[in-house]
């Protein structure tokens, strides 16, 4: 087995892991706090308007845009960071049949794996700063995962040399 399939077979089973254990911790000690806080904001943004307190209705409704915004990123790193890992699993498989260099099947399982871990943790990184720091992770990460699946596809395309 090649060290670029290697790579790939492991660090995808190793990334799914990785995001099913996240998805567990978040269960088990986060996520039932974060539907708490956004059923009990919405719950007090919807009596703040029949009540006709507008100032308590919109701080209620700014606190769960904001709880909802966290919990949806968590949520959606956990599944990202498995589905990911999926795809490099299937990669690794038909590594063999691309037709590239082992140098290069290498640079690529490496940009992929690379992409695939900081794409989920740039977004991950938004729900603690909304700056630009966490923002230019997920999109190196994005990036990095487009360029490696779009070169794979290209490999795959490709007839291999002679």
């Amino acid at each position: 087995m090649s060290g670029a399939r290697r790579l790939l077979l492991t660090g995808g089973i190793v990334l799914a892991l990785w995001g099913m254990s996240y998805g567990l911790w978040y269960a088990v000690f986060a996520e039932h706090q974060a539907l708490e806080e956004i059923g009990s904001s919405l719950a007090r943004g919807f009596s703040g308007a029949a009540a006709r307190n507008i100032a308590l209705a919109e701080a209620s409704l700014r606190q769960y845009q904001q709880a909802k915004y966290v919990y949806d990123r968590q949520v959606d790193v956990h599944g990202h960071w498995i589905g990911l890992a999926m795809v490099l699993v299937v990669a690794g498989i038909g590594l063999d049949r691309l037709a590239f260099s082992e140098r290069i099947k290498m640079l690529l399982s490496v940009t992929a794996l690379l992409g695939s871990f900081l794409f989920p943790l740039g977004v991950l990184l938004q729900t603690l700063n909304r700056g630009n720091g966490p923002r230019a992770v997920a999109i190196l990460g994005s990036a990095l995962i487009i360029a490696a699946l779009g070169t794979f596809a290209l490999g795959f395309a490709r007839k291999p040399a002679a």
